[in-house]
């Protein structure tokens, strides 16, 4: 079963309710009924006018007979969700006009469908870029406890399937945190080893990248980066396999590991890849994309309390349906 198979199937199976933030973006339209139609979803919510929605409906041929629209600025729950988003903004120096103004938003409106408990995954990118999302997410959704960063990954199925999880991947971070600092890439590797429990439904075994393993090369501050990362991770999650710094080839070759880093736990079997920085996991995915003819999924957020995704825009509905079947699979 490849990863967008066993998506559509998790989600399947758990039922849970959806809101997509672009209700009238006629990809999106599409994409709602198709998961309506397999049962992705229990239920789908499209944000928008509701008459903007039903036409672009009717130009794509779409029923949405079964399919909620809520229009946030005329909403019964328009006073509720402004005083809880006030309440979590105060500190911040936000007023209770400001609240009701900025979240009738649909893009905050569905972060708070989530958190409030009405929906359980949110997606939306389509009419608004990643960084409108991850602040909805960070505002008002927060990230798990014991996670201070959001971060992102890329699912990369592989055709040689003697690697990874049968041929698959996680690949993080790769494009939300630039530059991480130690504690914010021990984030990430914690976050990247629930997506790979999440999305590959297997224990994770991790590998910090660099370009050095084990001292090899020094003690740049890039290397003691991973370093210190490779102990906060070990300090908070002790059961986690894991090891850094690791060039690649000693993380996914065992005779390799053997040779480089012989008392290494991950003895070549990483299925989850966390790269020092954003430039080097970018490059990483799409060069074993484009000369690998590996297929990538995502980038998927993570860190998360509950799930949110984004789309590219201009993504194409089978795009949308996998994002979506996918932030469905996360939901508790």
């Amino acid at each position: 079963m490849d990863f967008e198979e066993r998506m559509k199937a998790k989600a399947k199976s758990i039922q849970k309710r959806l809101v997509l933030v672009e209700g009238a973006e006629r990809q999106t339209i599409r994409a709602a009924r198709i998961i309506m139609d397999e049962r992705l979803a229990s239920s789908v919510t499209l944000l928008g006018i509701e008459s903007e929605i039903q036409k672009n409906a009717s130009r794509e041929g779409v029923d949405l007979s079964d399919i909620s629209i809520v229009y946030p600025e005329i909403s019964r729950h328009l006073n509720k969700y402004a005083e809880e988003y006030y309440e979590l903004r105060k500190l911040r120096g936000m007023t209770m006009s400001q609240a009701k103004i900025e979240i009738a938003a649909p893009l905050r409106w569905g972060a708070m469908m989530v958190h409030l408990g009405e929906a359980d995954a949110v997606v939306g990118g389509e009419e608004n870029n990643s960084t409108d999302v991850l602040f909805a997410g960070l505002h008002i959704i927060g990230t798990e406890p014991d996670i201070r960063t959001a971060s992102s990954c890329i699912v990369v199925q592989s055709q040689e399937t003697s690697w990874g999880v049968d041929g698959v991947f996680i690949f993080s971070d790769c494009s939300v945190v630039s530059n991480p600092l130690a504690d914010q890439l021990a984030d990430i590797a914690q976050s990247a080893a629930q997506s790979c429990r999440d999305f590959l439904g297997v224990e994770p075994v991790a590998a910090l990248l660099s370009y050095s393993t084990k001292g090899q090369k020094g003690n740049h501050q890039d290397v003691e980066k991973v370093r210190s990362a490779l102990s906060i991770v070990k300090e908070k999650d002790p059961t986690l396999v894991i090891d850094g710094e690791l060039q690649v080839d000693a993380a996914l070759v065992p005779w390799i590991t053997d040779i480089k880093a012989p008392n290494s736990p991950v003895k070549g079997r990483v299925n989850t890849f966390v790269f020092p920085n954003m430039d080097s996991g970018n490059i990483g995915y799409k060069l074993v994309r484009n000369f690998g003819n590996a297929r990538t999924f995502g980038p998927y957020l993570q860190g998360f309390a509950k799930p949110i995704s984004y789309i590219p825009r201009g993504a194409s509905v089978i795009t949308i349906v996998t994002t979506c079947a996918a932030t469905l699979s996360r939901a508790k």
